[in-house]
Order: C-alpha cells, then structure tokens, then sequence
C-alpha cells in the first residue's frame, strides 16, 4: 500500500505532490462510500481520536467528527471554553492528559500559528492541524483542490484567483501552497491593507481590480473579512468593502466567462458575495462541504495506517 511521506499533516507546505495525489485517490474512494445508503466503512474501529479545539468551529468540527465516525474511529471531543486550560493548563499537559486515556490522534484548532507543529514535537500522538491562527488550515487547502479537480478535470494550468481578507487567513495560505504544488495559477485580491507584504514572495501576483481579477480566472475562491483577528479597521466601512470586492449576480453575468465561485465558509451573505451567487449553478460551496467529509477521512485513514 501506498503511504503518505508524512506522520502529521500540519500543513501544506510540509507535503508533497505524491501526497496530494494519494489523499485525492483515497478520497475518491470515500466519496464512493458516503453515497452509498450504509455510509459506514470499520477501518478504524482500533483507533480513537480527540478534536481539540481551541477556537469556535462549525464546518470543520463537525465535519471531521462524522469523517471518524463514518471511519468507525472512537472520537472524543473536547472544547477549551469548558476545559482545565481556563484553570492555567499548559497546552501540552492538558494534550498529555487526554493521550493517557490512550488516544491515538490528536486534530486540533488554536487561535496560535505553529501550535499544530510544537504539538507534534512535544507528544506522542498523530497530529492534524484542523487551523492554526491565520498560518495554515491544510484540509480547507486539500478539499478547495479537490472541488476544482472534480468540477474542472485538472488542478494544473487552471487560474485561481482567492479575494478578500488574504492577511488574516490561514486558509489563503494552504489553497496558495496546494494549488501551486499542483500546477495552477494563482492571484489575490482584495483592498491593499488585507494582502501582506510577503505575499509576491510565494510567486502570487496581486490584482486590486476585482474585475480585472475575475475575468483573468477560472476559479474564484471568495473569502470573509475576519473580523475577530482584527485589532484596527482595514478598510472605511462594510458596505464600501462590499461595493469594491463583493461578488454579485449582475457583476458575474458580466464577465466574458462563466467562472467558479468557491467559499470556505462561514458566508457573509451580501458581504463578499450575494445570496444569488452563493446558490447559483456556478457556486460549488455545497460541493467542498461534501467533499470536505471525504478529504478528511482519506487524511485520517492514510495517517491512521502509519500508526505502529
């Protein structure tokens, strides 16, 4: 069996392309087996694993919590705001606490970028980075991917463009990683004080003009303003954010080309895109929820095998 050359996904950048393609290939397969009407594979009946976030979560939490289940995984869920860490535990006393009730991976979110890798050096457990302050969300990267390889055929010479609040997104950075690993192009978009400074030196141009922006792409991925990362304002006001960089129906009906619109999600809806484009033919947000269920239990099942 083919095996992933990694023993935690902490992030894009630490896997290969070989990687990628194992996880698509073993997603394929789960995919399969979430259509069928017995959703349930036993794989993984011998392993048990805690989510561990440190952050409010919807999508990916429970997302990854029916991943293991539908894996026949022992999950155990753990949120901080009704933890020992309000009491002054340290990360990993309280990550050693949970290791001895004899769990075998750990999938955990912190408000803290590299707390998924310091994790990985410190305990004995498989690590899966479930996001890390505004550095990585490795699985948003890999399911973002895999939606444009299903609606498009090929990630490689496609053209993406990913607009909005690129400063303070983890998942900008695992979509920048995964998309060029696999032979796309890729840009940003969004008001100058939301793209950092670093961000030409990972091969990316910037385009200010989401028009220009759009006509140049493929794919679309709109992301939300974070507004709870933000400790000043970035630009005047929301309703100016929106004219500038919000997608609507009359501006995509204007382009030239029909486009992919893709969201992380959670959406502001009349913010970076209008409720007629979220639900529209050209919209595969429903799509990266379904397929983010298949992408997770490929990366659990792949990293669960590695176990010893």
């Amino acid at each position: 069996m083919k095996e992933l050359s990694v023993n935690h996904l902490l992030g894009i950048k630490y896997i290969t392309k070989n990687d990628i393609d194992l996880i698509f290939e073993t997603a394929d397969h789960f995919k399969e087996v979430i259509n069928r009407p017995i959703k349930k594979v036993p794989s993984l009946r011998d392993i048990t694993i805690a989510n561990i976030f440190f952050e409010n979560s919807t999508r990916t939490k429970l997302s990854f919590e029916l991943a293991q289940k539908r894996l026949s995984a022992d999950v155990i869920s753990f949120s901080a705001a009704q933890s020992s860490v309000k009491k002054g535990e340290t990360l990993i006393d309280t990550v050693n606490n949970i290791l001895a009730m004899k769990v075998d991976m750990v999938v955990m979110r912190h408000s803290h970028a590299g707390a998924a890798y310091f994790l990985s050096q410190n305990v004995k457990a498989t690590i899966i980075n479930a996001g890390d302050g505004a550095h990585e969300h490795p699985t948003q990267g890999l399911l973002d991917s895999y939606s444009i390889r299903e609606k498009l055929g090929d990630v490689a010479g496609k053209k993406v463009v990913i607009v909005g609040d690129i400063l303070h997104s983890r998942v900008a950075l695992s979509n920048i990683y995964a998309l060029q690993m696999q032979g796309a192009e890729v840009r940003v978009c969004g008001p100058n004080t939301l793209i950092p400074k670093y961000i030409e030196s990972l091969g990316v141009k910037v385009e200010s003009n989401l028009r220009k922006a759009l006509e140049w792409c493929d794919v679309a991925n709109m992301l939300r303003v974070q507004n709870e990362r933000m400790e000043i304002n970035y630009f005047p006001s929301t309703r100016e954010y929106a004219q500038q960089y919000g997608v609507d129906k009359a501006l995509l009906d204007s382009l030239s080309k029909e486009i992919v619109i893709m969201h992380p999600g959670p959406i502001n809806r009349g913010v970076e895109i209008s409720s007629d484009v979220a639900d529209s033919q050209q919209s595969v947000i429903l799509n990266q929820v379904e397929n983010g269920v298949a992408i997770r239990m490929a990366v659990i099942y792949l990293l669960a095998s590695k176990i010893k």
